[in-house]
């Protein structure tokens, strides 16, 4: 069977290449700055698990029956994937609860405790927060992930449509929605009084099952099918909406997600995902 095999990291030119391919039973793709596209016979596991560990690059096979061309939507995690921290734990910060928040946050993560207690123990330690200090962190802590924007940059010549889905907060989804022109998000609404955080959240809480139906109903909505998402996320309450895409990719993930997922990024920026695409115009690429 012939795969598609993508690899992405920083590889030592030709003679990494040729190894490589050797392995694979590979032939060359398409290939650009520090990203390679063939065609290979590999389809075992630990084939690729040992290429990673030795060239510390990412490389992955799309998987039989994925479609590029036929990707309809983007589905992305915004805490720790589309922006650069988990904001729940910026705010822990100014309550004086980093370290016990952080600590609830990372067991979330990683599937140890339930994922809809954690995050009512979390938000109950934000009570009293004002909304000015949300918008602190929002203007001063929050910074987009490497590749970001060449990955909305290249959907949007597509016209595929991205979507952000959090366990985190409206307050930074919506803002993140309107300032790159995202399609729509979902996130957790929290309880303000007097501008000032309850301590509690108001609405359905968003988790992973959450985030899959959400993954579903949009799909709906743009008349397409599950099996033309991309998903992309680093947590266990993201197992549930990259199992149903077509294409679930963990990136910087926590170990239960890489386990779980076929596709792992862990060198590349964002953009990576580009190449699950194909390209639009491959001329600016190849040795």
């Amino acid at each position: 069977m012939i795969n598609r095999l993508c690899l992405h990291g920083k590889l030592h030119h030709q003679t990494d290449v040729r190894m490589i391919l050797e392995q694979t039973g590979g032939r060359f793709y398409r290939a650009g700055n520090q990203r390679l596209v063939v065609d290979a016979q590999v389809a075992d596991r630990m084939v690729i698990e040992n290429l990673r560990g030795r060239f510390q690059i990412d490389i992955n096979v799309l998987p039989d029956g994925f479609d590029p061309q036929q990707v309809g939507l983007v589905v992305c995690d915004m805490d720790s994937t589309f922006v650069n921290v988990e904001c729940i734990d910026e705010l822990a910060n100014l309550s004086g609860h980093q370290a016990t928040v952080a600590a609830i946050t990372g067991a979330a993560m990683r599937g140890e405790i339930d994922y809809a207690e954690s995050l009512r123990k979390r938000v109950g330690l934000l009570a009293g927060l004002r909304l000015e200090q949300l918008e602190q962190v929002y203007r001063t802590r929050l910074e987009t992930r490497w590749g970001v924007e060449s990955l909305l940059s290249e959907l949007a010549a597509r016209r595929i449509p991205l979507v952000l889905v959090s366990g985190g907060f409206c307050f930074f989804a919506e803002r993140l929605v309107r300032r790159f022109g995202l399609f729509d998000s979902l996130a957790n609404q929290l309880q303000v009084d007097n501008g000032q955080l309850t301590g509690r959240l108001e609405g359905p809480l968003v988790d992973g099952q959450a985030k899959a139906c959400f993954l579903a109903e949009v799909c709906k909505r743009l008349s397409i099918t599950t099996d033309q998402v991309i998903a992309v996320g680093d947590g266990a309450n993201d197992l549930p909406m990259l199992m149903t895409a077509g294409l679930g990719v963990a990136y910087q993930a926590h170990p239960v997600v890489q386990e779980a997922m076929d596709i792992v990024l862990n060198h590349s920026g964002l953009n990576a995902l580009n190449d699950f695409l194909g390209w639009i115009d491959g001329s600016e690429y190849g040795w």
